[in-house]
Formats: C-alpha cells, structure tokens, sequence
C-alpha cells in the first residue's frame, strides 16, 4: 500500500489544526449512529494523516462513510477546514486506490447517469413504465431490499415526477417585471432541470417579479457537485471549467440547489493548482450566489400574499453548513402572510441524501433518511421545506415509508405562490 501522490495531498498544517476537542462529535451523523472514533471528523482526520504514509481499506472505508455534511465545520471552535481535507483526499482515494471491479462500475453508473440531463430525460419514460407495471413497489419489499439494497435505494428514491414535465424545457429568458434591476443567469443544473423543472421555473419567475432579467442557458450540463463531493476529480473539473466558461460572463450566477452553490463556491480551490485557472475560477466562486442569499438582500419589490399553511423547514447541509446559509432563506418565508414556519429537532442532523451517498451506503443512509423524517412529522407541519433536490427526494421517499408522506416544497415555489396570490 503506498500513501498519497504529489497532486494536493490533504496538507499536513490543515490537520494539525484539529486539537480533537470534540465539539464536533454530536453534530456527526454517522458519529451519532454508531459511536465510533473513527466515523467521526476527528478519527477521519487522524486516518487522513494516516494516509500520507499508506492508503489503507480502513481509511477508504471510514471516509466513505462520511457524508460530507459540513456539520462539523459549523460546530468546530478551531476552524478545521475539514471540507477541503475531505475533498483532497477522497480525490486521493480515488486515483490511488483500486476499489472492487461491481463497486467502481456502480460509482461510473450514477456519473454517468445522474450528470447527464439528456440520459435522464431518455431515463423517464422507463422510470414511468416501472411505476405503471408496480416494478418499484416489488424492488421495495423487504426481502428485495436487503437482498438488492443499492437497486432498492434507486428505486425508493426515485421521483414521482410526471413524464410530461420531465421532458419539458425551461425557457433560456425571462423578461424582468416593471423597471430592470439586473441581470443575473441561472444555472438549469442536471437532476434539478429534469425532474425539479417546476423549481427552476419558480425561480425564475421570482426573480423577474422582483425586477431581475433571468437568462437560463442550457449549458452547462452539470456544475460537478455530484463527481466534486465523491472524489471523483477528473470529472468534476472538466464540468468546473464547462461551467465557468459558460457562465463567467454575468455578473450574478444564481443557484437554487444547496449542493451546486456549495461546490461552485469552490471552484477556486478545485482549480487552485491550475495556473491558467486558478484566480478565473475565484473569480467566478465571487459571482454565485444562493437564489435565498441574493433575494434576501435586495429590497422585496413583489406584494406578498397570503399562504395559509405550516410548513417545517429543513436545513440542507450544503446550504447551512457549506454556505453558512441558515437566515435569508427563514427571512424569504416569514415575509409570506399567514405562513407558519416550525423548526424541526436535530437541524444539524444530516437527512442521509448527501449527493450520491444515499446509492452508494443505502443502509445507514435509510437509518438517517427516517430519523429526519420522523423530526419533520414530529412537527405536525403540512409540508417541508427544503433548497436542495437529494433533500426532497430523501425526505419524500421516507415519510412515505413511514406511513405519512409529506410534501417538500423549494422556498422558491412558496414565494411564487405567494407573489401570483395562488395561496
């Protein structure tokens, strides 16, 4: 077993600063699972200085494990960067580590599916047949699951997203509403333009109703979030650069989904060796913006009007721990009249999506899917509310399993609603 290679290895001087105090120890999820050291960001840590002499099968396993939730990030009172070590050395993993021939295909399987919008969209009508004929009704007994528990996960997980708007397109522009404010651009992303299309068009029209020109480019496919958070690096930096070149020419880049932004934001450290790169994607990083952290900022122009409905907002771990985005998005939804937003227990707690860590580590991924579920139901709230589709489909999937399935809603679709008087 030989250690790292010379391509940013996780830097010494960054896990120097965990002093392993443990301040990050409840707000880990697999930690609060399983109680063990090393399923928590301070064992991870001592295994990732490990690695610079060996890349052993305990340190794939127990880094594999981890969400990337970013919670510890938020809990740390030392500043330990541990995103930026996890993203380095799940990269390291990745090139310097020979994972079992069914596992690296199922890893290339989700990649090359799930940041593809056009294989998605060829996807829907089998996905449709499927539910028709009552196949992913079968994949989902318990006898199924535990036999077959990734293709199970697929299946629970999978969208009730009707076919028609499936492969419906969103319009490239939309005209701002009275005098123009701006002009900002959308990122369409990848699962969220074929399935959440509903959202990107909320958005869009939000952000036009509050006086913005919205241009909506079909490319770039995909931002590299999904490749960026596995460690898959030669990917995610392909889809960085596509990305930059496609939209570094408006000044505001828009995000709605919590695990794009976060990734997008990081462009500058992805890119970081890069000379030709590395200060255009800062750069660009400057530019992105959560679609709740821009609105939040500028003077609401749009009436408000009444929804009347309790709603419990959900805190998607890339947007609160990631992007410290927690305020504007309660701020956007208390400004709607007669909404009632409740808090759900264990917030930093998270739901067990977590990119594609849901397909590849189903079981834990289900123990902390109908742990979330049952906080949210636990709040007596008519829906949820979530930025990041993986969240929307995690909690859907798991308060259907426990008998109640609530609806999750985009903050975005609740202020359209309210800015057209649909309440």
């Amino acid at each position: 077993m030989s250690g790292y290679d010379d391509t940013r290895a996780p830097q010494l001087e960054l896990i120097d600063d965990c002093v392993h105090c443990g301040f990050c120890l409840p707000t880990c999820p697999t930690y609060t699972l399983w109680g063990e050291e090393m399923d928590s960001p301070r064992g991870r840590i001592v295994l990732m200085k490990e690695g610079h002499e060996a890349i052993s099968p305990p340190l794939v396993e127990h880094l594999d494990r981890c969400l990337g939730c970013m919670a510890c990030v938020t809990a740390c009172p030392s500043g330990v960067q541990y995103d930026n070590l996890l993203e380095d050395a799940r990269a390291q993993i990745e090139r310097n580590f020979e994972r079992p021939p069914a596992e690296r295909a199922h890893r290339r399987l989700v990649f090359e599916l799930f940041t593809r919008p056009g294989r998605l969209r060829a996807s829907a009508p089998g996905l449709a047949l499927t539910r028709a004929l009552g196949i992913d009704a079968i994949v989902r007994r318990p006898r199924v699951r535990k036999r077959l528990p990734k293709l199970a996960s697929l299946m629970a997980l999978a969208p009730d997203t009707p076919l028609r708007e499936s492969l419906q397109r969103l319009p490239e522009h939309f005209d701002a509403r009275g005098e123009r404010r701006g002009t900002v651009a959308l990122l369409q992303g990848c699962v969220q333009r074929v399935f959440f299309g509903h959202v990107n068009e909320a958005t869009a029209r939000v952000l036009a109703a509050e006086g913005f020109e919205v241009h909506a480019p079909r490319q770039p496919r995909c931002c590299g979030a999904l490749p960026l958070h596995a460690g898959a690096d030669p990917e995610a930096r392909a889809l960085a650069k596509t990305t930059i070149e496609e939209l570094e020419g408006y000044d505001t880049v828009i995000v709605n989904a919590a695990g794009c932004g976060s990734a997008m934001k990081d462009y500058g450290h992805v890119l970081r060796d890069e000379p030709d790169w590395a200060e255009r994607a800062q750069a660009f990083s400057e530019k992105v913006r959560d679609v709740t952290e821009f609105l939040a900022e500028v003077e609401p122009r749009a009436e408000r009007r009444p929804v009347a409905m309790s709603i419990a907002y959900h805190d998607a771990c890339h947007l609160a721990h990631a992007q410290a985005i927690r305020t504007p998005p309660r701020e956007l939804l208390k400004g709607i009249p007669e909404l009632e937003l409740v808090e759900p227990a264990e917030w930093e707690l998270c739901c067990g999506s977590a990119g594609i860590y849901n397909l590849i580590k189903p079981e834990p991924a289900a123990e902390l899917g109908e742990r979330k579920a049952r906080n949210l139901l636990d709040t007596g709230a008519e829906a949820v509310v979530a930025a990041n589709p993986g969240c929307a489909l995690q909690i859907t999937a798991h308060t259907a399993r426990l008998g109640r399935a609530l609806p999750v809603l985009h903050p975005m679709e609740l202020l359209v609603r309210s800015i057209d008087g649909a309440g």
